[in-house]
């Protein structure tokens, strides 16, 4: 069974920085993408990064281009996303999202990121 589990989140002040990392467990199959979301209570899940498991190419939402850096590694299942900069509108929980080609989607539980003063 594949288990995904995000770490890395915490209180930071604004323009500091922060790694979440994400590890999957128990796969069988190569993934072919890994991307990282976030949610704020009352909002909907929202789109942060991916980055495709073959070629490492990254895509970025507008609101985290150039702030925010998507990276993986291959051999121990991994995936991290380096924020820098942070802003108080990045305070959400993040999710970590694996998807395996003609299988399924696979979440983590959310690691908890704050960014306040």
């Amino acid at each position: 069974q594949v288990q995904v589990v995000e770490s890395g989140g915490g209180l930071v002040q604004p323009g500091g920085s922060l790694r979440l990392s994400c590890v999957a467990s128990g796969l069988i199959y190569r993934p072919s993408v890994m991307a990282w979301y976030r949610q704020v209570p009352g909002e909907e899940r929202e789109f942060v990064a991916s980055i495709l498991w073959n070629t490492g190419v990254a895509t970025y939402s507008d609101s985290v281009k150039g702030r925010f850096t998507i990276s993986k590694d291959n051999a121990k299942n991994s995936v991290f996303l380096e924020m820098n900069n942070l802003k108080p509108d990045d305070t959400a929980v993040y999710y970590c999202k694996w998807v395996i080609p003609g299988s399924s989607e696979y979440w983590g539980r959310g690691t908890q990121v704050t960014v306040s003063s």
